[in-house]
């Protein structure tokens, strides 16, 4: 069993930077890969970023590659997911996902609350 808790989500300037935190906990926390995604209102949830177990694999959706830099610290058990050069449409809540495998569907074992970034234009 894996738990996820987010934070670091808030208001923020359209070209401005936030900087995501994903807490992760349990028994098998640090051999998890550890998604990043996130839901745009009256919009299907949609992947953003993933990072294997050691982080010597990432992986990035179009849409914010160049812009959004994943990483992880195993010693602090905790993701992160830093933002920068935002847009009104990165508004949404974000999650972070934890499975086993890599990958970029959404069919990951566990699962956070959600941590909400708006971005003002």
């Amino acid at each position: 069993q894996v738990q996820l808790v987010e934070s670091g989500g808030g208001l923020v300037q359209a070209g401005g930077s936030l900087r995501l935190s994903c807490a992760v906990s349990g028994r098998t926390s640090r051999r998890s890969v550890v998604g990043w995604f996130r839901q745009a209102p009256g919009k299907e949830r949609e992947f953003v970023a993933t990072i294997s177990w050691i982080g010597d694999r990432t992986y990035y959706a179009d849409s914010v590659k160049g812009r959004f830099t994943i990483s992880r610290d195993n010693a602090k058990n905790t993701v992160y997911l830093q933002m920068s050069s935002l847009k009104p449409e990165d508004t949404a809540v974000y999650y972070c996902a934890a499975d086993t495998q890599f990958r970029i569907d959404d069919r990951y074992d566990y699962w956070g609350q959600g941590t909400q970034v708006t971005v003002a234009s």
